[in-house]
């Protein structure tokens, strides 16, 4: 398994393998992801305070986890952090298929919020790891589109899984499907790790004093020197406000904007999100290859722009219909799928450089972190304002979150400067 890249400055084959078991991980949380709070409450009778209760659980563990792992992974043992948090998913679908109770359930919960923390305080180093500099950000939105296309075709699967067998017997099987597909990745970390350590190290300088000060590595910052760091501050308030106003708002108000707010039925509604999708996949290489003409700062300012303008899209079809509707929803799929890849182009290269590579471990919690806080904050806001407002209306407030968005960004632009 190859290390940070080809002779050439392409990615190696760890990198790809990381990848498709990245893939394959995300297909397998899919088949679940979008039925376990229905599992927990019907399937195994717990109701709706089982189900909350595995949610907080795994909320509380992850940003624990997130907080934990980040030091771990600065300490050069990112990978090793990765697989940890890995097998910790496997053992949390493993039980959650065979659970029966509330113990299990808050346990398997628990297990979850741990796996996801310390994966996402991970994979940033081992992806910065095993590619040559130049290519990170195309890597980048790579990782993003494996993510987003596996938990797509889980979801897909699993439903088609449902509808062809008995759902009260299928179920805890799904699980145990999910912990089975992770084992891959687990194991893709082990093997980083395991490479990383055999690793001959760089034979030490002749002792001369205080010549090579300049030279060394820097010393890791804590939690709080980073966040007085403007740029760092503005770039994990930004992260805030990108799952808020934007990635949880295409998961939970879109689809209701669609559904009950302008008539389009279910199979119109997957079609929108299946767009989507297919424009990620499409369009990632051309795209990210583009993008790489701008600076990160530009790049991350194009994410919310391109959002304001697909939440315009959407509400300009609520004053449609027939082939002009579908038009806007197509474009409006598309364009949000663009500003997705101009985030992740961006995002974790800045990411990386404002962190720096001794505590790139502890920014990627504080990233985590501030991601768990957009997503438990925007479902419930989206739906309350679109509830409120009305469809149109509904559409615009959600452009005018993505414009609050574009305020962070410009001034993450100038704070780096």
């Amino acid at each position: 398994m190859s290390g940070a890249g080809q002779p050439d400055g392409r990615p190696g084959t760890g990198f790809h393998g990381l990848m498709a078991a990245l893939l394959a991980s995300s297909a397998g949380i899919g088949l679940v992801f979008p039925l376990t709070s229905i599992y927990i409450s019907d399937r195994l009778g717990l109701g709706g305070t089982g189900a909350g209760g595995y949610f907080v659980a795994m909320a509380a563990a992850g940003c624990a986890a997130a907080v934990l792992g980040g030091p771990r992974a600065d300490r050069g043992s990112a990978a090793a952090v990765g697989a940890v948090g890995t097998t910790s998913l496997v053992l949390s679908y493993a039980l959650l298929g065979a659970a029966g109770g509330n113990l299990p359930v808050t346990a398997s919960g628990l297990l979850a919020g741990v796996g996801y923390g310390l994966q996402y305080a991970a994979i940033t180093g081992v992806v910065t790891a095993l590619v040559p500099a130049a290519q990170q950000r195309r890597a980048f939105v790579l990782r993003h589109v494996m993510t987003n296309a596996g938990m797509g075709l889980g979801a897909t699967g699993g439903g088609l899984l449902l509808a062809a067998g008995r759902p009260a017997g299928t179920l805890p099987w799904l699980y145990e499907t999910a912990a089975a597909a992770s084992v891959p990745l687990a194991v893709l970390f082990l093997l980083v790790h395991r490479r990383r350590r055999a690793a001959p190290a760089t034979p030490a300088a002749p002792d001369v004093p205080d010549s090579g000060a300049a030279d060394r590595e820097p010393d890791p910052q804590g939690y709080r020197a980073l966040l007085r760091s403007r740029p760092i501050a503005l770039l994990m308030l930004a992260q805030a406000l990108f799952a808020t106003a934007g990635f949880t708002q295409i998961e939970a108000t879109v689809p209701l904007l669609l559904h009950h707010g302008m008539g389009i039925g279910l199979a119109g509604v997957s079609a929108v999100t299946a767009g989507n999708a297919l424009v990620l996949l499409l369009l990632q290489h051309p795209v990210a290859r583009r993008l790489e003409a701008l600076a990160e700062e530009a790049a991350l300012i194009a994410a919310p722009l391109l959002w304001c303008a697909a939440f315009g899209a959407g509400a300009l079809a609520t004053a449609t219909d027939g082939a002009a509707r579908t038009a806007l929803l197509a474009a409006f799929a598309a364009l949000f799928a663009i500003g997705e890849i101009a985030y992740s182009s961006a995002f974790f290269p800045l990411l990386v450089r404002f962190s720096g590579p001794a505590s790139l471990g502890r920014g990627s919690a504080l990233s985590s972190l501030a991601w768990s806080t957009g997503t438990a904050v925007g479902p419930p806001l989206g739906i309350a304002v679109v509830t409120a407002t009305g469809t149109g209306t509904g559409w615009l407030a959600l452009a005018a979150g993505a414009a609050a968005v574009l305020a962070v960004t410009l001034l993450l632009r100038h704070a780096a400067r």
